[in-house]
């Protein structure tokens, strides 16, 4: 037997808001949270060129095989791809931490050849780790003939695919400080970040540009704002950096993250227990993205009592939701105290009959 206990989140006093997403010209778009809660979309899942986004996998794909430290020497054939390069020189050896920075920073194609040969053995057993990884992170509407992203019939993905690609780069390590260097010096040269989200939106901490012209403009970025990481995916776009700005002020002006198991608690009387009551959280992690403006309703699904010995961690119950795009979630509710079973009482005036 369990009860149900509703619970409001009241945020302002105001009826909710109606307003949609910023209007944009691009073909496909995402804007993403952490939690997966989709803000905005529009052709989502429509299958697209992404250009240079496509580096994204190719540096995910580098940093689980091969170590920042290890040498590369660059080959003839790296050096002569054509499209954006970070101008390796043939014979120079770099670092696979210095090639990782062409690749994010200026966007080099002869940096993601280098990277292939050398963490796979070929350009061609390197594609076929990221599509082996695509195909584990779940990204159905990827596939990539190559590792830099210049225009093939049989290379696209997705404004979706690359948002949930871009927040499990984004849990590297080292992959975020790479990625958010404005500068960088490497082979003897400077490089810029071709980013430029990171010096004019507030909380950007990330990104990759692409651009050809069958694929137009394409642009990963990532921003964090009030402890809520989001990104925003914007395909074939002529005014990508507008648009990503206007997006990412939009979504946190309405929306915000949730930690459920610092905001709530609930108590569930014990029984023979050293503790009249426990108190019941939601566990850790449960975070989840809610409106601003809008009242959110959760219900915690609750035993009437409970026997004690009760552990400390276990689960009590579950709270069920409704996050911010409509899905349904739910989170256990665990006890935040434990509780021994109570010692029995024996009284000195018990009357004992004599025979």
């Amino acid at each position: 037997m369990t009860i149900s206990l509703a619970v409001l989140f009241l945020f302002r006093a105001c009826p909710a808001c109606a307003e949609t997403a910023v209007d944009t010209q691009a073909e496909a778009v995402v804007l993403l949270c952490e939690d997966g809660t989709v803000l905005c979309e529009k052709n989502a899942d429509r299958r697209c060129l992404i250009a240079s986004t496509t580096k994204l996998m190719t540096a995910l794909v580098c940093l689980e095989h091969a170590g920042l430290d290890e040498t590369v020497t660059a080959q003839e054939s790296h050096c002569a791809v054509e499209g954006s390069s970070m101008y390796l020189r043939p014979g120079e050896r770099y670092t696979v931490r210095e090639l990782l920075l062409g690749l994010l920073l200026a966007s080099g194609n002869d940096a993601a050849l280098a990277l292939a040969g050398h963490t796979a053995g070929s350009e061609e057993a390197f594609v076929r780790l990221m599509n082996r990884k695509a195909e584990e992170l779940g990204l159905e509407n990827t596939h990539f003939e190559n590792p830099h992203g210049l225009d093939a019939a049989a290379h696209y993905g997705s404004a979706r695919d690359l948002a949930r690609l871009m927040l499990c780069c984004m849990e590297n390590p080292a992959f975020r400080e790479l990625d958010s260097r404005r500068t960088a010096e490497a082979g003897g040269l400077t490089l810029l970040n071709h980013n430029r989200l990171l010096t004019s939106c507030p909380g950007c901490v990330g990104g990759k540009t692409g651009y050809t012209a069958a694929a137009g403009r394409c642009l990963v970025s990532c921003c964090e704002r009030d402890g809520l990481r989001t990104v925003c995916v914007t395909l074939s776009d002529p005014d990508d950096w507008n648009d990503h700005m206007r997006l990412y002020d939009w979504a946190y002006d309405r929306f915000a993250l949730h930690d459920l198991s610092a905001e709530l608690s609930f108590e569930v009387p014990a029984v023979s227990g050293s503790a009249l009551t426990l108190r019941v959280v939601p566990e850790q992690g449960a975070r989840v993205v809610l409106p601003r403006r809008e009242e959110a309703r959760f219900e915690a699904e609750l035993p009437p009592f409970v026997f004690a010995p009760v552990d400390r961690g276990g689960q009590a119950g579950v709270l069920r939701g409704t996050r911010a795009d409509g899905v349904p979630v739910s989170f256990p509710l665990v006890y935040a105290e434990g509780a021994a079973l109570a010692e029995p009482v024996y009284s000195d005036e018990t009357e004992v009959a004599i025979p």
